[in-house]
């Protein structure tokens, strides 16, 4: 297969360790920096190009789309997926997936476990809004924060009307959802890939954090998972439309809670701390996902 690799960096680990995977297998595949490909818009002859070359022949496109330039990746995405080309994650599952609010109501609305969860837009409803969640301590996140940024934790009422209130003062979209105390701290990374649940860790919070991300110093090693937490796991990342995904759970006392589901996950955390080949897994799913698909249309046609 030809492959593109929509990304900003290519020398981050997960990214390097996808065209190591790739080359193994006798794919080619090639880095497109997301930013600068340019898309003609036409309904007869759709096409992208890449630093003013025409870009072609191409079988697959894996995305890695960053937080802060959503908007414009699901739009190269998009202009693949016109063009005819396999995308690992549907441009559509990618912006599901990135909003918060909006993950959350599908989710939701297909009965899956969550925090209890409050927005609103005026300021004047705090108190309501924190009452919703139960009261403090209450965990305050920004709609469009990654890697733990963005994401507090109000331990008093006071604390976290004060919070709440300078986040909407500043006008930041914000969630309000219920602390899982007896998480203590760890939450639980399911790898998706397809329909199944390929790996899993437990993430555990540097001392004295909440937050489990190990970018904010948190450490992770293998799990072994609930037959409800992968149900949940591949559950969510199905309800989003997504067939690679990093679902981020914690264990409360009436089962797991969905965190957030990740569309482009990272691969050092899981592969370091399961010792698993999951670039190699990606690759491979891929290659035979893309293959049913391209019989499918062909028997579609014929019909």
């Amino acid at each position: 297969m030809k492959i593109a690799l929509l990304c900003r960096n290519p020398n981050l680990y997960s990214h390097r360790r996808l065209i190591e995977a790739a080359n193994e297998r006798g794919h080619h595949i090639f880095h497109l920096d997301t930013l600068q490909v340019t898309m003609s818009i036409s309904a007869q002859d759709p096409a992208a190009y890449y630093k003013d070359q025409l870009v072609e022949g191409f079988d697959a496109v894996i995305p890695r789309i960053g937080a802060s330039v959503t908007f414009y990746g699901a739009a190269v995405v998009r202009q693949f997926e016109v063009m005819g080309t396999y995308s690992l994650n549907a441009s559509e599952a990618i912006t599901r997936a990135r909003d918060k609010l909006r993950s959350m109501q599908i989710l939701a609305h297909k009965g899956l476990g969550l925090p209890v969860t409050a927005f609103a837009h005026d300021a004047r409803q705090t108190d309501h809004v924190l009452g919703l969640v139960g009261g403090a301590p209450a965990v305050i996140k920004l709609l469009e924060g990654t890697q733990g940024i963005g994401v507090v934790l109000g331990e008093t009422e006071q604390s976290a009307k004060s919070v709440i209130e300078a986040f909407r003062g500043a006008n930041v979209e914000i969630l309000v959802q219920e602390y899982i105390k007896e998480s203590k701290g760890s939450d639980i990374r399911a790898f998706v890939i397809g329909n199944k649940v390929v790996a899993a860790m437990k993430r555990q919070g540097a001392k004295g954090d909440f937050r489990s991300n190990l970018h904010r110093g948190g450490t992770a090693k293998a799990i072994r998972i609930t037959p409800e937490e992968r149900s949940t796991a591949v559950r969510a990342a199905r309800a989003l439309g997504l067939k690679v995904a990093g679902v981020d759970m914690l264990r409360s006392n009436h089962g797991p809670v969905i965190m957030e589901v990740n569309s482009s996950p990272g691969l050092e955390g899981i592969e370091k701390a399961t010792g698993k080949d999951i670039a190699g897994m990606i690759i491979d799913f891929m290659a035979e996902d893309q293959k049913t698909r391209k019989k499918s249309k062909v028997r579609n046609e014929i019909d």
